[in-house]
C-alpha cells in the first residue's frame, strides 16, 4: 500500500462482487441491486473523507451529490472518441485506461508501481485442471468466446476453424449467455474442445485462464483478468479499436505477451466506442474479415516463445 492507514470502500454492482470479494486490498465492497439508494443511507452513516470516481457517469454523480463530500476523477475523452467514431481522426492520447485512472488519484502521491494489474482466487474457486478430460492435462488453450455486445464476437463459424487448426485442446470460456454458442461449437470437436460456458462462476472461469498456455479472447472482461496473470494473449477486435485504451495491461517486462488481432483500414470502423447487437451496415466486415490462418500462426509463435 502506497498510502499508510487508509480504509477502502468499493461500490459496485451486485454482479461484480465476486470478482472483488477475495482482494486483500479492499476493506469493505458495497453492492447496487437495481439503485444507488438501496446504499446511499449506508454510505451517508460512515463519514467518507474522499470519494474516487472512476466511472464518471450519471449514477456515480449521484452518489457524490449524495454524500457531499470532496471527490476526484479522470477524463473519460469522450468527445475525442466521439470525434473518433464520427469522423475517423483520431486525437486520443496514447495512454492505457489504467494509466488515465491513476489521475484520479494523483493527489494521494499514489503512483504506478508497473507491476500490472492483480487479480486475486479464493482457495474455493481454484479449479483443479486434473478435473478437464485427459488431453487437457499436458496444457490447453483458453478461448473466451463472449462479449457484452455482438458485434464484439468472432461467429461461430470463425471460431470453429480457429478451434480445428489448433494443435492444443481448448477450454471454451464464457458466461450463461454464451451456453448456446458453446454448444453449437463444442459438439463438432468432441473431445478436444471443452465447453464451460455458463458453468463456471467468474472466479473459477478465471483459475482455468491462469492455468492455460494461452488466452484467446474478445475485449472482454476475461481479457482483462488474463492480463492479471501474465498471461499469452491473443485479443481479437471487432467493431471498437485498441486505442479506446482498453487493450490488455501487461507490466512494462512483458507487454510483448499479447498480441492484437483485427481488420484495419477498414473505413466503417470504429462504428461504436462500445457495441452493437448487429453491424450496423449489415456486412460485419470487423470481424468477417478476420484471417484464421494468421491467427492461428500467432498462436503458434506466442506458444514457442518464453
Amino acid at each position: 500500500m502506497q498510502v499508510k492507514d487508509v480504509e477502502i470502500h468499493y461500490l459496485t454492482k451486485m454482479a461484480f462482487t465476486p470478482i472483488l470479494k477475495s482482494n486483500p486490498y479492499i476493506d469493505k465492497i458495497h453492492s447496487i441491486e437495481k439503485d444507488i439508494h438501496e446504499v446511499i443511507p449506508g454510505l451517508k452513516s460512515i463519514g467518507f473523507d474522499h470519494i474516487i470516481d472512476l466511472h464518471k457517469n450519471l449514477r456515480s454523480l449521484r452518489v457524490k451529490v449524495n454524500l457531499r463530500k470532496q471527490s476526484s476523477s479522470f477524463n473519460k475523452l469522450n468527445l475525442k472518441k466521439w470525434i473518433l467514431v464520427r469522423f475517423k481522426i483520431n486525437m486520443l492520447p496514447d495512454k492505457h485506461i489504467v494509466d488515465r485512472y491513476f489521475d484520479a488519484v494523483d493527489f494521494l502521491g499514489v503512483r504506478n508501481d508497473g507491476k500490472g494489474l492483480d487479480y486475486f482466487i479464493a482457495e474455493e474457486d481454484q479449479v483443479d485442471t486434473k478435473t478437464l478430460p485427459d488431453s487437457f492435462k499436458l496444457g490447453y488453450i483458453g478461448f473466451a468466446i463472449g462479449g457484452k455486445h455482438k458485434t464484439k464476437l468472432l461467429p461461430v463459424e470463425k471460431i470453429e476453424a480457429i478451434c480445428h487448426k489448433l494443435n492444443r485442446p481448448v477450454v471454451l470460456l464464457g458466461g450463461k449467455e454464451d451456453e448456446n454458442r458453446a454448444i453449437e461449437i463444442s459438439k463438432t470437436f468432441g473431445p478436444n474442445v471443452y465447453n464451460t460456458c455458463g458453468r463456471l462462476n467468474i472466479n473459477q472461469s478465471a483459475s482455468i485462464i491462469e492455468q492455460a498456455e494461452l488466452i484467446i479472447t474478445h475485449d472482454t472482461g476475461l481479457m482483462h483478468i488474463a492480463a492479471a496473470f501474465r498471461k499469452k494473449i491473443i485479443s481479437v477486435w471487432g467493431n471498437t479499436i485498441p486505442e479506446f485504451g482498453m487493450y490488455p495491461y501487461m507490466p512494462e517486462k512483458v507487454n510483448n505477451r499479447f498480441n492484437i488481432v483485427e481488420v484495419k483500414e477498414l473505413s466503417c470502423r470504429p462504428c461504436s466506442k462500445i457495441g452493437y447487437d448487429q453491424c450496423p451496415k449489415g456486412h460485419f466486415d470487423c470481424m468477417n474479415q478476420i484471417d484464421v490462418d494468421e491467427l492461428v500462426n500467432r498462436v503458434n509463435v506466442q506458444l514457442r516463445s518464453k
